[in-house]
């Protein structure tokens, strides 16, 4: 299982991302104007179906194929959120960006060359107007947590410490989410798959803590927010300042 189930995940994720890709070529073959909608509403709208498709692949597939049932307590949802999980979240970012900023500086001293800077393609560009900045917002900092936390700190995390050790289901759980961010805009960004790895072993850990996910949606959240911040409000805000 420690193999079959990241497989599982990763072929789920590809596999919606190929089943929208072949929706889109279909559209555009039969003369669909799907050209002139605006690129951050498309994005938005395949963000959207991609973890969708992703989250019907990973749990509804082998529940049609085997009957092999996904519980809520598996994906951590077997309570509603409480105020312990609004507390405790800032204490797992400080712990987060304090394991990241150990592991970037020690990888710094031991691999010459060793890129830091590089940023993400999060896959909104040209976000200018209002409702452009609402619908990344939504994207980025609600969807994207959400749909990732139900598939890696819910399933993947909730069957793996099933069949092995938790700090073995830890390490791998977290090791698959940071090899999803490796590869960016065509080229290995090592430093944003250390980063969300340290992220994912706090996430992981918040989830051992509180015995549910919701801690670990708000974290993700407030670190894509923080993130959003940084790479979409602050340069407006320079811009218009600027002005």
């Amino acid at each position: 299982m420690i193999f079959v189930l990241p497989a599982w995940v990763t072929i789920s994720f590809f596999g919606a991302q190929v089943f929208v890709e072949f929706l889109v070529w279909l559209m555009v073959m039969i003369q669909l104007p799907i050209k002139s909608i605006n690129s951050t509403v498309l994005q938005t709208i395949l963000t959207v179906i991609i973890y969708l498709v992703t989250i019907l692949l990973v749990i509804g597939l082998p529940y049609l194929v085997k009957k092999s049932k996904t519980t809520r307590a598996e994906l951590g949802l077997k309570r509603y959120p409480l105020w312990k999980d609004i507390l405790i979240t800032p204490a797992g970012l400080i712990i987060y960006l304090l394991f990241s900023a150990m592991l970037l500086y020690s990888l710094t001293r031991l691999w010459p060359g060793f890129n830091v800077s590089q940023k993400q393609d999060v896959g909104f560009n040209d976000v200018i107007q209002q409702y452009q900045l609402i619908l990344a917002f939504l994207s980025l900092v609600i969807i994207a947590p959400i749909a990732e936390e139900l598939l890696f700190r819910g399933y993947l995390f909730g069957k793996l410490k099933k069949t092995v050790p938790i700090w073995l289901a830890i390490i791998v759980t977290s090791l698959v989410f940071g090899a999803f961010h490796l590869f960016n805009s065509g080229t290995f960004a090592w430093n944003l798959a250390i980063d969300t790895f340290a992220l994912s072993i706090v996430l992981c850990l918040l989830r051992v803590v509180t015995g549910n996910i919701w801690a670990s949606i708000l974290l993700h959240m407030l670190k894509n927010g923080i993130a959003f911040y940084l790479y979409f409000i602050s340069p407006l805000l320079l811009v218009t300042l600027g002005k």
